[in-house]
């Protein structure tokens, strides 16, 4: 998910991700930029003025994996606060889905992805609260 601009906004930004679940495995990608450049996280970005949640996540991961998923529901969200002049402050409302079609395709926000079971995220470097989110999304499957 991307949170760059020249600017942060004044105002908190809402945002979705996607825990995608395929033959018992979660999607991770790499984010090739920062903020959180190198850190593993879940597909999503920004929801746009009059979308709904869902048309978002479904928007942003076609942009940024090429994937067709069906949404399970809401496992959870998570507040990020501005750590720091440039940095902003976001409201990531994550969402379980299941892979539905179509195989992975990265655009540039992400360098890398790997499907793993939930148990073999281990030590990798990933962005703060994926595994909770990852674990309460794992009870909707």
């Amino acid at each position: 998910m991307t949170v760059i601009s020249p600017e942060p906004p004044s105002r908190p930004q809402l945002a979705v991700s996607g825990v995608i679940f395929r033959a018992g495995k979660v999607l991770l990608v790499r984010r090739a930029r920062s903020p959180g450049k190198g850190f593993y996280s879940l597909p999503g970005g920004r929801v746009e003025f009059g979308e709904s949640l869902h048309t978002a996540l479904h928007r942003e991961v076609d942009e940024e994996t090429a994937l067709r998923i069906d949404i399970l529901g809401l496992a959870g969200w998570r507040e990020v606060l501005p750590a720091g002049p440039g940095t902003g402050h976001y409201m990531i409302m994550s969402f379980a889905a299941r892979w539905a079609s179509r195989e992975v395709a990265l655009n540039d926000e992400h360098d890398d992805y790997k499907w793993l079971a939930p148990e073999e995220i281990g030590d990798l470097k990933v962005t703060g609260g994926l595994q909770e989110v990852v674990a309460a999304a794992r009870k909707l499957v």
